[in-house]
C-alpha cells in the first residue's frame, strides 16, 4: 500500500509530431494505462536517452501514435504495486526496459523468449490489446507498467548507471549469451557508441578470451581500449583491415544501421562457422545485400536479435553488479530533455546521455 499521493494523470514530454525528434517536445498531461492489480505505479527518478526514441519521435519505424512520450531505460521507486505482483513491494528501486507487457501464455513467452511475443506491448508507443489505452515512456514523471517487466535494481548499483543498461546495456548482452560468449571465445563489436560500449564492457566480463572494437574512425580507439577491448579496427582509416583479420573472431554483434556499411568485409572477419548477430535497426529497416557465396563457402551464420527479457535484464544487472562494471554516461536535468536529443543526435555523448528527474 502506498502513502504517496499518485496523480490520475502523468506528466512528461510529449511529441505531437515527427518535428518532436528535433527538440520540440512539449511538456504536458496524459493519461496513463487503466491501472490493473497486475501493474506498477514508479516515481522515475532516471530515464536513459536511447536512439529508438529518435526514431520513434519521428516516426522513422512507421507512423507513431501522437502524442508519445518516449523513454525504455526507467529506474525509480515502486509507488504503487497491483495485489497480483508477487516480485516487487512499495519503496523497491526498480527498473523497466523496452518491453511493457507479453500475453504471458504464448509458446514464445513460455521458452523464455517474451521479447519476440506477437502480442508485445512496447513501454512507449504502443495500443494495449484492449485497443483503448497507449503505453508512454519515461521521459516524464511516473511510469506504470506490467509487473513481470519490471526488476529490481542491484544495490550496488546506482541508478544512474541502471538506466542505461536497461535497453541499451541487455541489447547486447542478450546476443552475446545466447551466442555463446565466453572463455575460448573472440568477439568484434561493430559500432562502438551507445550499444557498442556496452557490448566491449559485457564481452570482456563474460570472459571472452579477445574482444575487438570496430568502427569508421580512429578518434574512438583510446576509449574503446580502456573500455578493456584488446584491439581497434578503424575501418575507414586502417589499410587492408579486412585481410589483416580474416577468420580471426567467433562471434560479431553489429550495432551500425547503414545500408552502406561494408557487410561483406564485416562477414569474411568470422571464422568458419561463426555468427554474425545484427542489432542496430535503420529506418526502413534496410541492411547491404549479402551474397550467397559469402555464406556457403565460410560456413557462417547471419541472426537478428530484439531487446532481452527481464529475466536476462536481471542476469545482465547482477553480472555488473559482481564485476563493477560501469557505463559511461552524462547524466543532464529531464528538463533539458529537448537539448539532450538534439546533442545526442549530433554523436556528443560518450557514451549514453540520461535524464535524471
Amino acid at each position: 500500500m502506498s502513502t504517496e499521493q499518485i496523480p490520475e494523470k502523468f506528466s512528461g514530454w510529449l511529441g505531437h509530431e515527427p518535428e518532436a525528434a528535433k527538440g520540440k517536445m512539449v511538456w504536458g498531461e496524459f493519461e496513463p494505462k487503466t491501472f490493473e492489480e497486475t501493474d506498477v505505479d514508479i516515481k522515475i527518478s532516471h530515464c536513459g536517452i536511447c536512439g529508438s526514441d529518435i526514431h520513434m519521435l519521428s516516426s522513422g519505424w512507421g507512423p507513431t501514435p501522437y502524442p508519445c512520450c518516449v523513454g525504455h531505460e526507467i529506474v525509480g521507486k515502486a509507488v504503487r504495486v497491483g495485489k497480483e505482483v508477487k516480485n516487487i513491494k512499495v519503496g523497491d528501486r526498480v527498473g523497466v526496459g523496452a518491453q511493457a507487457q507479453s500475453c504471458l501464455e504464448c509458446v514464445d513467452c513460455k521458452n523464455g523468449n517474451a521479447t519476440y511475443c506477437k502480442k508485445a506491448v512496447n513501454t512507449y508507443g504502443s495500443i494495449y490489446p484492449n485497443q483503448k489505452d497507449k503505453s508512454y515512456g519515461g521521459y516524464s514523471n511516473y511510469n506504470r507498467t506490467h509487473g513481470a517487466f519490471v526488476v529490481k535494481i542491484p544495490e550496488k548499483i546506482e541508478s544512474a548507471d541502471a538506466a542505461p543498461m536497461l535497453c541499451g546495456g541487455v541489447t547486447v548482452y542478450s546476443p552475446l549469451v545466447r551466442n555463446g560468449c565466453g572463455p575460448g571465445k573472440t568477439v568484434g563489436i561493430v559500432g562502438v557508441g551507445g550499444l557498442g560500449h556496452f557490448g566491449v564492457l559485457f564481452a570482456k566480463a563474460l570472459g571472452a578470451d579477445r574482444v575487438v572494437g570496430i568502427s569508421r574512425k580512429n578518434d574512438k580507439r583510446d576509449d574503446v581500449l580502456k573500455l578493456g577491448a584488446d584491439k581497434y579496427i578503424a575501418t575507414g582509416e586502417d589499410k587492408d583491415w579486412a585481410a589483416e583479420n580474416a577468420r580471426t573472431l567467433d562471434l560479431i554483434i553489429c550495432t551500425v544501421s547503414s545500408e552502406k556499411m561494408p557487410m561483406t568485409e564485416y562477414l569474411s572477419l568470422l571464422k568458419v562457422g561463426g555468427t554474425f548477430i545484427q542489432v542496430g535497426a535503420p529506418d526502413g529497416g534496410n541492411l547491404p545485400p549479402i551474397n550467397a557465396f559469402t555464406l556457403i563457402t565460410n560456413g557462417i551464420k547471419v541472426g537478428g536479435s530484439l531487446i532481452g527479457t527481464p529475466q536476462e535484464i536481471e542476469e545482465m544487472l547482477q553480472l555488473a553488479a559482481d564485476k563493477g562494471i560501469k557505463p559511461w554516461i552524462e547524466v543532464r536535468p529531464m528538463k533539458e530533455a529537448n537539448q539532450a536529443i538534439i546533442d545526442f543526435e549530433k554523436g556528443m555523448p560518450r557514451y549514453r546521455f540520461v535524464l535524471e528527474n
